[in-house]
């Protein structure tokens, strides 16, 4: 089971480094010829092709395994980065999004699955800490070659060839699921013999309080990822590049909080850990309200990003104690399309809110998804605790 972690651990990474598109962008909509906007075109085809994925991940997975699933997500994502590379103009791009996302969604759910299901609470968040540093290497290889003659097309060329070679080298240690293939199998027999209606998912107590937890946390994780720097840079008068790299700490925040968390969960419970997360995240956006020096709006940023560490992992993992084995594979693929439906949907929300209104909301915008999180997660627990 070590080793099958191992490589679990492996595939998140490969999960995180197709994310260059922010990187990239500047000289690829100008190598295409459209405008900086269409960016937004490329993440909508994403997350929607991403959600579909997580959604229907269940019915997939029963009917082909979950390491068949989790090796052909991977062969079809490295071969969307080749994809990529090869791009001739903006449709091809758009379209080689399609497999692209829907290769990510299928990994990402079926993985947080079977580490809930099969591993302890630690795993869960370090397999999340591990997708922070596939993220933030895919950026480090992406400025390289754009250091260089072959540009954009050569990173991701690079990372779809890194991908293909790990396809390769999962397709070696195929016979490490064995365990979890026969655990799967047992499951199904006590449990559901075939997939479960959304109806039936969702009458089950605790559910649709789980998904508006999922939806108000990627919410608040997201806004803050795309708008902190131009709250910092619009209403607190930061420079520009000092903002930028205070929003860099953000995201190192949570991919540092994530390492931590995971040795926390050997002294702490999930519901103490959200609750952990959730103050500190209603510290930072306090510090963000009120008139500090410059590097205690640091601190105010970096809680943000140390108290998101622990919340999505702790849910995630919780999900089959909560709802029962039988149905966790079908509850975490619509956990995920909530999630990323928070992520896709509100920071452009928010953007609308900040040109209509002013930049001044951002603090109460993300504060308010944080209160709707806390009481789900109340509601959540006292669902859950009933059925005990």
């Amino acid at each position: 089971m070590i080793s099958l972690l191992i490589i679990i651990y492996i595939a998140f990474i490969m999960l995180g480094l197709p994310n260059v598109l922010g990187s990239a962008w500047p000289v690829m909509h100008a190598d295409l010829g459209v405008a900086a906007a269409s960016a937004g075109i490329v993440s909508m085809i994403l997350s929607g092709s991403t959600i579909f994925a997580t959604f229907w991940c269940d019915r997939v997975v029963r009917r082909v395994g979950e390491s068949k699933l989790v090796l052909l997500s991977i062969l079809v994502i490295g071969m969307s980065m080749i994809g990529f590379s090869l791009s001739p103009n903006f449709i091809f791009l758009a379209l080689w999004s399609m497999p692209l996302g829907i290769g990510s969604g299928f990994l990402d759910a079926v993985l947080n699955n079977v580490v809930a299901l099969h591993y302890e609470a630690k795993h869960m968040s370090w397999l999340h800490a591990f997708w922070g540093v596939g993220a933030s290497i895919g950026p480090i290889i992406m400025s390289f070659f754009l250091l260089r003659e072959s540009a954009w097309q050569g990173g991701y060329r690079a990372i779809g060839v890194i991908q293909l070679v790990f396809v390769v080298v999962f397709f070696a240690t195929l016979k490490l699921w064995k365990h979890i293939q026969a655990s799967a199998a047992d499951t199904e027999t006590t449990d559901e013999q075939e997939p479960s209606s959304l109806s039936k998912i969702l009458a089950i107590p605790g559910v649709k309080q789980s998904l508006i937890l999922f939806f108000c946390y990627t919410s608040i994780e997201a806004t803050v990822g795309l708008w902190a720097s131009s709250y910092l840079v619009i209403i607190r008068d930061l420079a520009e590049e000092t903002a930028a790299l205070w929003t860099a700490l953000y995201f190192g925040g949570i991919t540092a909080g994530r390492f931590l968390s995971g040795f926390l969960t050997l002294k702490l419970s999930h519901k103490r850990l959200i609750g952990l997360g959730s103050g500190l995240i209603g510290l930072g956006i306090l510090v963000l309200f009120l008139p500090v020096p410059e590097n205690f709006l640091l601190l105010g940023l970096f809680l943000i990003g140390f108290g998101c560490a622990p919340i999505f992992p702790s849910l995630m993992h919780e999900t089959p104690s909560n709802f029962g084995a039988g149905y966790s594979q079908a509850i975490i693929g619509i956990q995920m399309s909530f999630a990323y439906m928070g992520s896709m949907l509100m920071p452009p929300l928010f953007g609308v809110i900040a040109e209509q209104g002013s930049y001044r909301l951002f603090p109460f915008f993300i504060g308010g998804f944080l209160i709707l999180m806390v009481i789900m997660a109340k509601w959540l627990y006292q669902k859950v605790q009933k059925q005990v």
